[in-house]
Parts: structure tokens; sequence; C-alpha cells
């Protein structure tokens, strides 16, 4: 019995089985269909057989249900539905779906700081675009991003949607600004070397005060909050704080919710000097003497990383002009926590054999290809030179034709090999400006300036100017070739016309004289520094209405003179910036002789010079030492006439008027003008004590010059007085770099003079451009 019991158990569990299996194959057998019909319910705009193809089933088809969700997914992922599901009616697929509306306008409501086309042209939504609720939420986003970026970090953005017939919407953005979130407090803490009122001077972002109202420094930017962070890390390296490090930086929202406080938490860390310096060299051949000379920084010095960077540099360069091109200098420190000093050894190794494969230029649309690549001091072939690729990059930001200006090294053809991209972003090289000024010498002045800096693409200068003042009238055209024929030369011409009035209360002239002429000129580099010109000057000189009490001595040279000249000029630049100079010198030397064709016969020499040198760190306190001296004589029996002669005023020695150093007559007073002339400038610009960027400045000045022998004789009626004796004059300035434009008054007395001599105690000038 028990043996018939376990088959019995046995046959049951088996069609248990069988009878599992043919369930679960029936299941499977319903869930797979064949698809004879697919129907589309619900689309007013978009085509059955495209969403067809959306979903990706046909008819005839065998589909599971995983082939349905696979549909439904591809549905939602094409942007075009708000809603879609899908039944099975038999062996017909039926697809309803809820298309998204189109848009039919985008408004912005409440914005006055951003434009309606400033907005427009940030988001992603365009009118009849479909609308997503995805799109909606990131340009919601955008909108409130820009307007964090220019300060207002309260800026409240509503999406409004407005239904219409057709499925159509209308999108209102509607703004609530806000107040601008601005600085009301920038603090520093753990700093006990370097005081809270230097180092808010080292960080771009500012406390906000009343007259900063043309800056956006006091406005919360957290990009500006990260690089503070870098300038900061870069002043304490300078300043030998080699573990300086920011902790935290901590931003609060003010109670009002209309400001921030700001809050650096910074490491100074120890101040560390130099050590021992030393160049070891696995180079045979070659001399460590001569290259630890060209080491910026010194035994017992401030340690500062900057130095360290501009030693590496000038290693490297001093290798590159003896023949070294595959060289590396690797600065090794050698740091004593215990005395608090930082050894360096540059190690200079043999560096790999690298040739330029190919120099590419990308991002150049106008600009033409040869004018980038010819400020290059590498070409195709050269041994790779970092010092060389690094001049080249700044020579190419000098042209002022890129916005931005960026090289990347990339692998060659083979490991000996590298390319070089040079990417740049062109800017307007062209301007329009208009001036308008005040001085004492001229009076109330005006300009128009048309400008091309890169006339057609090709590097080319064009300026045309115009200048009205009470006492002159001016138009200059100029044009310069910076590459002349191809060949590293720059060539140009100017023309001018020039016309004073002697009637005008603002000169000292008792005649009215005009000039128009022009000038070809070419001039080409000797060396990076030096550069040699030459030119050739065609001008017509007519002196006329010539006061009937005037000098004698004018009177005779009333008429018209014609100049043909001939001159040349070396000049030696080292200054760090030209337009606002605070660091270098420079040298200029002209010859001129007159004589070939023309009136005038005379040979003039004249040399200027300046050099600049600050006193602290910072560069805000300068020392400027400048000077002039010229001289000019007459040839083949000619006199030097009045309209050639030098002529020394206020613009030379502060402290007297306008042409009012040097010969004179005694009966009328006019100036004579000399063949001699000397002057001389010791300057110190300081701070005031002010906000930097408020633009104020003052200087102490000392003024000494002399202008003498002129080739006028005296006579019974009228006295040539004419002494070399020395003038000097001693006064205060101060500059405002204003919003409109630079402004500088300057109060001046004159020590040393001659009786005849005329002065001025207050000049003042004004300029600007809009």
């Amino acid at each position: 019995m028990a043996v018939l019991s376990r088959f019995h158990l046995f046959l049951a569990i088996i069609f248990t089985l069988i009878a599992l299996a043919a369930v679960f194959s029936a299941a499977t057998a319903q869930s797979v269909i064949t698809v004879s019909n697919i129907e589309v319910q619900g689309n007013q705009r978009i085509e059955d057989e495209t969403i067809k193809s959306f979903f990706g089933i046909h008819e005839g088809q065998r589909i599971t249900p995983q082939d349905v969700d696979e549909g439904l997914s591809a549905l939602f992922r094409s942007n075009q539905f708000a809603d879609a599901s899908v039944s099975l009616r038999g062996s017909k697929l039926v697809i309803d779906v809820v298309e998204n509306p189109v848009i039919s306008l985008i408004s912005f409501e409440g914005n006055k700081r951003l434009q309606n086309d400033e907005l427009q042209q940030e988001i992603g939504l365009r009118p009849r675009d479909v609308f997503t609720q995805a799109k909606l939420l990131a340009d919601t986003k955008r909108v409130q991003e820009l307007y964090r970026r220019s300060g207002r970090y309260l800026v409240k953005v509503d999406p409004k949607i407005i239904n219409l017939e057709q499925n159509r919407v209308n999108l209102v953005f509607e703004i609530d600004e806000g107040q601008k979130a601005t600085i009301a407090r920038v603090d520093f803490v753990g700093n006990g070397a370097i005081s809270g009122d230097k180092l808010r001077n080292v960080v771009r972002t500012k406390e906000t005060k009343w007259w900063r109202f043309f800056s956006s420094d006091d406005n919360y930017d957290p990009d500006r909050l990260a690089f503070d962070q870098e300038l900061l890390r870069r002043y304490y390296v300078a300043n030998g704080y080699a573990d300086f490090r920011v902790a935290d930086t901590r931003v609060e929202l003010s109670p009002d919710q209309e400001s921030f406080f700001v809050t650096f938490v910074v490491d100074e860390g120890a101040a560390y000097n130099f050590a021992e310096i030393h160049v070891e060299s696995e180079i045979p051949d070659i001399s460590t003497e001569e290259l630890a000379e060209v080491a910026v920084s010194h035994e017992g010095e401030m340690f500062n990383a900057e130095e360290v960077e501009k030693t590496v540099t000038a290693i490297t360069d001093r290798l590159g002009d003896l023949g070294y091109a595959f060289v590396q200098v690797d600065p090794r420190y050698n740091r004593n926590p215990e005395d608090k000093t930082i050894g360096i050894d540059y190690v200079v190794q043999q560096g790999p054999r690298v040739y330029i494969e190919e120099i590419n230029i990308v991002g150049n649309v106008r600009t033409l290809d040869e004018v980038v690549r010819r400020e290059f001091l590498l070409a195709e072939g050269d041994p790779y030179n970092a010092s060389k690729l690094k001049r080249s990059e700044q020579r190419v930001r000098n042209l002022g034709f890129f916005s931005d200006v960026n090289v990347k090294n990339l692998p060659g053809s083979s490991p000996d090999k590298a390319r070089i991209q040079l990417a740049v972003e062109e800017q307007s090289t062209g301007e329009l400006t208009f001036g308008a000024g005040f001085s004492t010498a001229d009076g109330a002045l005006g300009d128009v300036s048309v400008v091309e800096r890169n006339l057609l693409g090709k590097g080319q200068y064009l300026k045309l100017n115009f200048t009205a003042a009470s006492s002159r009238q001016q138009v200059d055209i100029s044009f310069t070739e910076p590459y002349f024929m191809g060949k590293d030369i720059a060539a140009g011409f100017d023309l001018f016309k020039i016309q004073r009035d002697g009637n005008s209360s603002r000169t000292n002239r008792t005649f009215d004289d005009e000039i128009l002429g022009g000038t070809v000129r070419a001039s080409y580099p000797i060396t990076e520094y030096l550069t040699h010109s030459v030119r050739y000057s065609l001008r017509e000189d007519t002196i006329s209405d010539v006061d009937s009490a005037a000098s004698q001595f004018i009177q005779r040279q009333e008429g018209t003179n014609v100049t043909s000249l001939v001159g040349h000029s070396f000049i030696y630049d080292k200054r760090d910036n030209r337009q606002l100079p605070r660091d270098g010198y420079f040298i200029r030397l002209n010859q001129d002789v007159a004589g070939l064709g023309g009136d005038s016969k005379f040979f003039r020499h004249e040399v200027r010079g300046a050099m600049y040198q600050p006193l602290d760190d910072e560069k805000d306190y300068v020392v400027k030492l400048s000077g002039n001296a010229g001289h000019i004589a007459g040839f083949g029996g000619e006199d030097v006439r009045i309209n050639h002669r030098f002529f020394v005023g206020n613009n030379e020695v502060r402290g007297f008027d306008n042409e009012g150093i040097g010969p004179r007559d005694s009966a009328s007073g006019d100036p004579l003008g000399g063949n001699i002339y000397a002057a001389a400038s010791a300057e110190v610009g300081f701070p005031l004590g002010l906000p930097e960027e408020l633009g104020f400045r003052g200087a102490l000045f000392a003024d000494a010059g002399t202008l003498y022998e002129s080739d006028e004789v005296s006579t019974a009626t009228s006295t040539v007085l004419d002494s070399n004796a020395l003038r000097a004059s001693l006064g205060v300035g101060l500059s405002w770099n204003s919003p409109l434009g630079p402004i500088r008054i300057d109060f001046s007395e004159a020590v040393a003079k001659e009786d005849y001599d005329e002065t001025e105690t207050v000049q003042f000038s004004f300029g600007t451009r809009f």
C-alpha cells in the first residue's frame, strides 16, 4: 500500500507540472499580439503618420507589452505631447495623445534693468516653438541667473501661461526685479600681518559706497568671490607668505535681505625670506654663474613666488639667446620651517627635442591670417621655444584687434612634433569719437575723430581727426601700413592743416599763422625695444594779419614760406604702459635737415626722455624724471624763421604762461622763440587716501628750463631780450580720472625767472570722449 501511495503522489506531481506549463504557454500566447490596425486620436496639429513614426510600431508587427512601453517613452521624448496613452481593442492599437501647445507670443513684464531684447536672446523658447514645462522651467531659471549676475539676487520670476484657441498659448514672464543685492561689508578673519584695509584694496569685491555708481564691483557675484580668493593668494605669496590659504568664504544675507556680508577666513602662515639661490645645469658648457646673474630674487629678500616665475623665464630666455632651444628650468624649493627661509635651486635640464609642425589660427573672421602670423616669433619647422611662444602671444594681444587670445599646445603627428593653435576672439577696431575739453593754452576745444585700427582686416591704421578751439583749428589724416611690402617696416603718411589765431586771448601771438603740409614716413625695429624711423615732410607756413603794434621782427617775416625736410629718429622704449606708464623709461632722438628744395635751410636736433620709478610694489607712488632739449641752426646764410624756432611755456615749465619763456621784443612784448632750449621735470605722483576707484591722485613737481639764442638782432627801436638763465618752478597737482575723461589742475609758482618772462599760477585741463 505504501508503494502504491508513493506512485499516486508521483503521478499527481507530474500532472500538476504539465498543467502549469500549459497555463504559462497560454498566457504567453495571449501577451504577444499581431497588430492589425493602428488608430491615432486626439491630435490636432501633428499628422497621424508622424505620430506612428514616433511610436515605432507598424501594422502587422507582433508586439509585447514591453514594445508598447518603449513606444510611449518615444512619444514623450519627442517633446510634442503633454500626455499620451495606448490601449488594445482586440488586435487594433489605439494611440490617444494630448499635444503640447504652440507658443504664439512671449512677453516680459516688470523688467526695467534688462531690456526685452536682451532677455529674449538668452532664453531658449521662441514664438512658434512647441511649449513644454521643462523648457519653461529652464528659461525661468535663466532669467533669474541673468538678474543675479547684475547683482539682483532677490529677483522673482513668475511665468504665466495664457491658453488660446487652436492649442496655442502666450507666455508672460512677470518679473519683480527687487533691490540690487549689494555688498554691505567685506571683512577678513585670521589676518594679523596685513590689515583689512590693504586686503580690501586687493580683492575685486567692494563695499557699497555712493561714488561707485559707475562700477558693479559692489554687486554680489560668486564668480568674483572665487577670483578674489586667487587675488588674495597671489598677494600673500608675493609678500613672503608661502603657506597662505583661504580657509573659507562666508556670505550672509543682511537682516533686511537687501545686501550681503562677505567674510574671508584666511590662514596667513609664516612669512619666509629667500635662502641661498643656486643655478644647477645638467647641460655641459653652460655657465651657471652667467645664468645666476639674471635671477630676479636674491638671498635675504622677502620670498616672492612671482619672482621665482620671472627668474625661470629669464633663465629660459638667456639660454634661448645662447641657442639652447630644448631646455627646461625646474625650480626646486628648499623650505626650512625653523628659520622661515626658502632656498631655490634652479635646475637646468635638457628637454626633449620638439619641433613645431603646424601653427593654426582660429576665430579670426575678419582679420587676415597673415596679420596674426607675422607677430609670431616662431614658424613651422622651428624648434619649440616656450619663451618665444609666450612673447608671440603677447605681441598678438598688443595688436588690440582681439578681446581674447589663447594659445594651446597640441600633439603632433609624432612625439618630436607639436602643433600650436592660436584661438582669438575679434573685437571692434573702429572708433567714432567726439571730444570736448578746456585748457588754459587753447581754451574750449572740441574734436571729432574717426579711427580704424584694422582696416579691411589687414592691420592697417587710418585716422581722421578734426579739432576746433578758440585759438586753433586743426585737421589731420594719418595712414599706416604696419608691414609694408611684406617686410617688418611700418610705412605711412600724414596730411595736416593747422590754423592759429593770434588775436585770441588764449595766445600771446600778434599774428595769424597757417600750416599746410604732409609727411611720408617709415620705421623698422632694430631690436625688440629699439626702433628707427625716417621721414620726409613738405609744408607751407603762412604768417598773415600781423598786428600793426607787433614786433618789427615779426612784421619782416609776414608772408609764405615752404619747407622741404628730411629727418630720422631713434626710439628706445621700455615703459610698462605707453598710455599710463608707472615703470620703465624711454628716450627719443630726432634729427632733421631742411634745404632740399623750399625756402628754409636749417639743421635741427632734439632729444626727449622720461624715466618712471615706482616706490612701492603696488606702484601707487611713482617718481617721474623727464627732460628734453633741442637745437636748431640755419645754414647757407639763412636765419631760422620764427615758425621753425622753439617756444617754451607751460607745457615744459609749469608756472609760466604759454610761450612765456625765452627771447622777447622789449618794445611790443612779443615772444620771438629761440634756437636752443632745455627743460627738465621731477614729479612724484601719489594717492590721496581716497578709494582707488574714485581715480584721484596728487602730485608734487619741480620744473626747470631755458630758451635762448634768437637770430634777431636788436635795433635802435627794439631790443631783443635774451638770456640763457635757468627758469624754475615748484607746484602741486591734482588729477582725476573721471568717468567723463581725465581732469588735471596744477598750482605752481615760478621761483626763478627773468623780468620779461610771463607767468601763470593755475593751469587747468579737461577732456573727454563719448
